[in-house]
This record gives structure tokens, C-alpha cells and sequence, in this order.
């Protein structure tokens, strides 16, 4: 079983931005197409975008598009989401993950796609 690790929440003003980590434990992450997705109290898990395995290709939905960026560095066995101009309705726990199979597209946005998730961390945008 993949380990994920996620780090980088907390609180931030509306328009600020934060930077969050997510380490992998799987020896081949570097084949492996990496999503991230959030949760706000009361909804249901949401998916935010990925990034495939090679790092060439990224997928966002639509909310975030522009404003989110998500790289990796495979050497590290780490991907990254960048958040800028935050808004309150992006509060939410943030989880990356790994997607079922290796070399798989990055898009789509399917949590069904998806077999190890990391434990979350925190985004609280205040207005």
C-alpha cells in the first residue's frame, strides 16, 4: 500500500496563497499519474486536478483552472499544488493521491481512479 503524506495547509486571507506538498512512498511514483482532490464540511470529495506521470501533461477543473498549479518532482517522489488568489469557498481538506495503474491519462477527474489517498491537510481561506 502507497503511503502519501500531505503538507502545506492553514489559514490564509482571500487572494493570499499557499503551496502544498504530497510525498509518496511508492518506489515507481515516477510512473504513476498523481490527483489531487478536496473536501469541504458537507459536501462530497471533489476533485481538483492531476498531473500525469511524467509531468508534461495537467488537468484542472474548471474552478481552480488559472489559479492552481500542480507540478511534481519525481526525483523527490513529491507532487506539489500551488493555490494563488485563494478564495473562501476553496476551504476545504485537500488530499492527493495515486491513480490505480501506471502510465495512466491524467485526465478525466474520476476518484474511481484513484486507490491510495493521503490522510489530508487543511485550507482555510478567510473573507
Amino acid at each position: 500500500q502507497v503511503q502519501l503524506v500531505e503538507s502545506g495547509g492553514g489559514l490564509v486571507q482571500a487572494g493570499g496563497s499557499l503551496r502544498l506538498s504530497c510525498v509518496a512512498s511508492e518506489r515507481t511514483f515516477s510512473t504513476y499519474t498523481m490527483g489531487w482532490f478536496r473536501q469541504a464540511p458537507g459536501k462530497e470529495r471533489e476533485f481538483v486536478g492531476a498531473i500525469s506521470w511524467t509531468g508534461s501533461s495537467t488537468y484542472y477543473v474548471g474552478s481552480v483552472e488559472g489559479r492552481f498549479t500542480i507540478s511534481r518532482d519525481n526525483a523527490k517522489n513529491t507532487v506539489y499544488l500551488q493555490m494563488n488568489s485563494l478564495k473562501p469557498e476553496d476551504t476545504a481538506v485537500y488530499y492527493c493521491a495515486i491513480q490505480k495503474t501506471r502510465f495512466g491519462s491524467p485526465f478525466g477527474g474520476f476518484s474511481t481512479d484513484y486507490d491510495s489517498w493521503g490522510q489530508g491537510t487543511q485550507v482555510t481561506v478567510s473573507s
